[in-house]
Parts: C-alpha cells; structure tokens; sequence
C-alpha cells in the first residue's frame, strides 16, 4: 500500500469529504490510478483514513485553471499557488514543473 501526507488542515477537509484531489510534484511513489493508499497526518504519522486512487491527470502548474480544483482548495492567484507548492518542494518549482492530480476516494477512516 501507498501512502500519502496530509497537513493537520486538510485532514478534517478529507474526511469531510470536501478534499477529494491532491495534487503531488515529483512524484517518486508512481502514484498509479487503482492503488490502495494510507492517508497519513503529517505532525503525528498515525494513518486516518485508506483509500484508493480513483483518477490522475497531469498538466503543468502553470496549465490549471478552474475545473481543476473541483475536490481542492483553491489559491488567491497563481502566484499564491506557486508560493505554496515552493515551500512543499522547493525553489526549483516554476510554473512549467509538471503537477499529478490524484483523485480518491475512501475506504475506511481510523478512529479519532
């Protein structure tokens, strides 16, 4: 099984069901569309919930537009977008670095 990190703010968001779409640069996991995935907090590393991979597109940071953030949060503007994804993974992110979008869904949540 796969895993994927959440921050503390997206988590009650997932399982809400109003966070349905991560978005991942780099991805060294080859994150695959059917894979089963352990939804991990970050700060605690305790998993909270399992899912599957239901979908992924890819298109550069800078090709998103609206559609795109059906099941995401939403960013003020572009450059608010690439501020964010800098400080996940760096400097080297332009608006050309390649972005997966990974829908999902769960299967199970852990207790709280």
């Amino acid at each position: 099984m796969k895993s994927l990190k959440f921050s503390r703010n997206q988590i009650q968001l997932i399982l809400s069901g109003q966070k349905t779409v991560t978005w991942r640069l780099f991805d060294e996991k080859d994150l695959q569309s059917g894979d089963a995935i352990a939804l991990i907090n970050t700060e605690t590393k305790e998993v909270f919930a399992t899912g599957v991979i239901v979908a992924i597109r890819e298109k550069k940071l800078g090709e998103i537009t609206e559609p795109d953030f059906l099941g995401h949060e939403h960013f003020r503007d572009p450059g608010e977008m690439l501020k964010q994804y800098r400080q996940y993974y760096g400097p080297q992110v332009t608006m050309e670095t390649p972005i997966k979008m990974v829908e999902f869904t769960l299967t199970s949540t852990q207790p709280r």
